[in-house]
């Protein structure tokens, strides 16, 4: 590395914000805040070295996939990717595809359709109870162990509003037995959220609010070599860029319509998706959080989706109409290939973002998981799941067939990949090997 000149890994962790103004745009990770290898956080004094955190984002879209399109046939690093993985081929090295986990939970007694207790189960390992999740999500879990020194201990993130609208449907973060934590869906809300705006020229986005941080990022860049310079300068760029996007939505995304009129709510959801993928990767890069949710869509969602040329049935429809014919088998191909999109997209982003000796995609574990394997028979056993990042050397470039069930996995990335210690968890049993 080139030299610089040290700089505390406090600031890293308190933002910068001018005096007397509610805003607070956070500093994301420069040269200055590691030791002279890159690979931990220096304390001014070269001592005192504090490790590179590890961050956690559980990420979920419902109504499971059809398994023809989405599971690859092969096992280990050489098999080949699915029509419906293959927006994941750039990153290969970077996931690991996982299947054949039971969700023993999803088969207990209890009331609803097949999609209550199977969300239920796959967020908490317990019953649903009639009104919401049998107890605290995995999310929130590992949040009480490892987000205490964050801005926010957990962030909750979501993108499409329509669902049948119960709260086990609508909800991923859960803090207790019945206790949501909606995610945000109004990237206006969630950037003035992350950076603090809280007065109304900024919210109407009439100016920018790095108009009042100007003075104190050309002080912090007068204590910063060249290469945090420029990064600090792309920085800054993108949260300009971002709230300019954010700006020039239409008017109606600042609602959120969870039982649209019939003909379904027809708004751009890869636009929004990607939105708030960026805000997210601000909020993990400034270390805002280290636990996030991300809702793609609803449990049993109903989304129409305009932007692959299929509006004459709701998501949830097309899982249950024609799908045995070819027609209905490749339009839940489309759709699920699109929610793979979205996934890559975040790991891109979060691949590009440096940290350190790396990048924030190598202090990460990113899970992927449905509510249901196969989307028809809403089956609960051989689910299929992503994970992507390196953190903890978690063992990415492979497809595994897995026996043990949802808490086996959980227990194990959040013990041996984020040292978080839950050591267990409802359902499970044993650790997974072949995962770190």
């Amino acid at each position: 590395m080139a030299a610089k000149t040290a700089l505390s890994r406090r600031t890293f962790l308190r933002g910068m914000g001018l005096s007397g103004a509610m805003v607070r745009v956070g500093v994301p990770a420069l040269e200055a805040m590691f030791n002279p290898n890159g690979t931990a956080y220096a304390a001014p004094n070269r001592l005192g070295e504090k490790a590179i955190e590890t961050r956690f984002v559980f990420w979920f879209n419902g109504n499971g996939i059809p398994e023809k399109y989405w599971v690859p046939r092969e096992t280990g690093p050489d098999f080949q990717f699915t029509p419906c993985l293959n927006p994941l081929a750039p990153f290969r090295n970077d996931i690991h595809v996982i299947t054949g986990l039971d969700s023993p939970a999803a088969r207990l007694p209890g009331p609803g359709n097949s999609h209550y207790p199977s969300m239920s189960a796959l967020v908490s390992g317990q019953v649903f109870t009639g009104r919401g999740a049998g107890g605290p999500s995995l999310d929130q879990v590992i949040a009480r162990n490892i987000g205490q020194d964050s801005r926010f201990r957990s962030l909750q993130v979501g993108v499409c509003q329509e669902s049948f609208g119960e709260s086990i449907q609508r909800n991923l973060s859960w803090a207790d037995r019945d206790r949501p934590l909606p995610p945000e869906m109004i990237p206006h809300r969630l950037f003035d959220r992350l950076f603090g705006s809280k007065e109304a020229h900024w919210i109407n986005r009439e100016s920018s609010i790095l108009d009042t941080v100007q003075e104190d990022a050309a002080a912090l860049k007068a204590r910063l070599g060249s290469q945090d310079k420029a990064r600090l300068d792309e920085y800054l760029t993108s949260v300009r860029e971002l709230e300019r996007s954010i700006a020039s939505l239409p008017p109606e995304y600042k609602q959120v319509v969870e039982r649209p009129p019939d003909g379904g709510d027809l708004k751009d959801w890869p636009r929004i998706a990607k939105l708030q993928s960026d805000l997210l990767v601000h909020a993990l890069a400034s270390r805002q959080t280290r636990v996030a949710s991300y809702m793609l869509t609803k449990c049993q969602g109903l989304s129409r989706f305009p932007w692959l040329g299929h509006t004459a049935q709701r998501h949830h429809e097309y899982t249950h109409g024609d799908v045995e014919t070819p027609r209905g088998m490749r339009i839940l191909r489309d759709i699920c290939r699109w929610h793979v999109e979205e996934f890559a997209y975040l790991v891109g982003k979060m691949k590009a973002t440096p940290e350190g000796d790396g990048t924030l995609l190598d202090h990460t574990c990113l899970l992927f998981v449905h509510e249901h394997a196969e989307a028809n028979i809403h089956k609960n056993n051989g689910l299929s799941l992503i994970l992507a990042g390196h953190a903890g050397n978690l063992q990415t470039g492979l497809h595994s067939r897995m026996t043990g069930t949802l808490g086996d996995l959980y227990v194990t990335l959040a013990d041996e990949a984020l040292q978080a210690r839950l050591g267990k968890f409802p359902t499970f049993e044993n650790k997974l090997t072949g995962l770190v």
